[in-house]
């Protein structure tokens, strides 16, 4: 099973001086890059959300994926259920650069 980190937001942050990982926060919650695109989509639905930042084994965030990312990869003729977030991270443009 993929664990979901969700992070309370505090209610009285400054959206002028938002640090990088502030933006990330608010981008939705983190889930392993392990995880399938079905669980995803799941994840989404669930916490009402369009994207998801994706992290690895260490907890570092490695990208972000949206709803449309997931459901392009789901309708493919390619796609089967061994299909993890890592995977499709390179055909994104939502790659993260530290």
């Amino acid at each position: 099973m993929t664990l979901i980190q969700m992070q309370p937001r505090s209610a009285d942050a400054n959206p002028v001086h938002s640090t990088a990982v502030e933006v990330m926060d608010a981008a939705g919650p983190q889930v392993c890059d392990d995880m399938s695109v079905e669980a995803a989509l799941a994840v989404m639905a669930a916490a009402r959300t369009g994207r998801l930042v994706v992290c690895d084994q260490d907890d570092q965030r490695i990208g972000l994926v949206t709803r449309t990312d997931l459901t392009a990869v789901r309708d493919s003729g390619a796609h089967t259920d061994r299909v993890r977030l890592r995977d499709i991270l390179g055909d994104t443009d939502r790659q993260l650069h530290p």
